[in-house]
């Protein structure tokens, strides 16, 4: 009886334990659930400032490509010449010459001075300026003759590439024709290349294989008459394979207009549109023409070989040769052989000299050049030695 009655407390009893578990249970996984939450709760502000603060850096780096760009174009308006430097070169140079002769003359002082030897000191020095991306401008100062004359400017280059195979060249001063055509400066050619044309404009075009260049110059002479002279030059260079080419090249001098105690300026030139008046040529006015053919060819980086033959209407002499050969490595010894001459009328051998030199490096920038020459000029004959020392920086 006793027993019955014990069953349904028991029964009570292990429902309200089942229900306190639960309930224990329950709340657990409520705390645990609130516990977690609070672990995560940083993680997400962490992360929530990262985002905020990638943001920001994305807006900061917008703004200073802004600056940047502005800042460049502001810069290219007013100066093109901020963004790179200039490069500057120089070269002192002093020569000497012995000659083996016993006494000077009218004859030998002519056949000396036509061997092209120009004795004493001289420097030069070189400032050339990138402009934009791929034009350039050359200022050259020379000083001649003695060691303390002051240096002046000789030479004034603008050239201006427009595209791969087309360039225009600007001399307001001092211009030659060596520096529009393609020739090399080191190379011994023709006389015309070196002739100083005053200034001018010129015009190069690529195309495959071949160059061409063409040039307008006007000079003035100043004397006891002025007077303007007008030169047209034109280059055309074949290249023949990857180490040879030849060249055509010719010049044509002709005075403009004259007048006595008239002076323009060295950038000023007359030339009347609207009335034409020819004047009478006369006989020795000045007027040159000249023609050449160059041929070079590149044995290999250092071993060269070229000839010229020039034909000009300047004097007498009137055709004009050279053969030359070299070996001249940039860190060792070097040697060369020159061979030229000119014909009078039809006495080949006139003038002729042959000159055989070998050139020195001591030190990278230090370069002595010893030659050996016999010169033969009409009844004239007499052998010399030059030495040339050059200072290059």
């Amino acid at each position: 009886m006793v027993s019955d009655n014990m069953e349904p407390v028991a029964l009570v009893v292990d429902k309200l334990r089942g229900f306190a578990k639960s309930t224990q249970q329950f709340s657990n996984g409520i705390l645990d659930k609130f516990r977690s939450s609070r672990r995560r709760h940083p993680i997400e502000i962490l992360r929530r400032l990262q985002r905020e603060a990638f943001s920001d850096i994305m807006k900061l780096r917008d703004r200073q490509d802004k600056v940047e760009r502005l800042l460049s174009f502001r810069s290219s308006k007013t100066s093109p010449f901020d963004e790179t430097g200039t490069r500057v070169r120089g070269e002192i140079e002093a020569l000497g010459l012995l000659l083996m002769i016993d006494r000077i003359h009218e004859d030998n002082q002519e056949a000396i001075n036509r061997t092209g030897i120009k004795t004493g000191v001289s420097s030069r020095f070189t400032f050339e300026t990138a402009v934009r991306e791929n034009d350039s401008l050359t200022a050259e100062f020379v000083a001649k003759g003695q060691l303390d004359d002051p240096l002046s400017l000789a030479k004034v280059i603008y050239s201006a590439n427009v595209n791969d195979w087309c360039c225009l060249i600007a001399a307001p001063l001092g211009a030659k024709c060596s520096d529009i055509g393609v020739t090399s400066h080191s190379f011994t050619g023709p006389s015309l290349l070196n002739q100083h044309v005053g200034s001018g404009i010129g015009l190069t075009v690529k195309k495959s294989n071949i160059i061409a260049s063409f040039a307008q110059f006007a000079t003035q002479q100043d004397s006891l008459v002025t007077t303007h002279w007008l030169s047209t030059f034109g280059q055309v260079t074949h290249q023949l394979s990857w180490s040879t080419k030849v060249s055509l090249l010719g010049l044509n001098r002709t005075p403009k207009s004259s007048s006595q105690n008239v002076s323009l300026g060295p950038l000023a030139l007359p030339i009347g549109l609207f009335k034409h008046h020819k004047e009478p040529k006369k006989a020795g006015d000045g007027s040159f023409r000249s023609a050449a053919l160059v041929l070079k060819s590149d044995l290999d980086s250092s071993t060269k070989v070229g000839g010229w033959v020039e034909l000009n209407s300047l004097g007498s002499r009137y055709l004009q040769w050279g053969v030359s050969v070299s070996d001249l490595p940039e860190d060792d010894i070097g040697w060369g052989l020159k061979i030229g001459g000119s014909v009078n009328g039809l006495n080949v051998w006139d003038h002729y000299q042959v000159e055989a030199f070998s050139k020195v490096n001591l030190g990278e920038k230090f370069l002595l050049q010893p030659s050996l020459m016999y010169v033969k000029d009409g009844s004239t004959r007499f052998p010399a030695l030059t030495i040339k020392s050059t200072w290059s920086f």
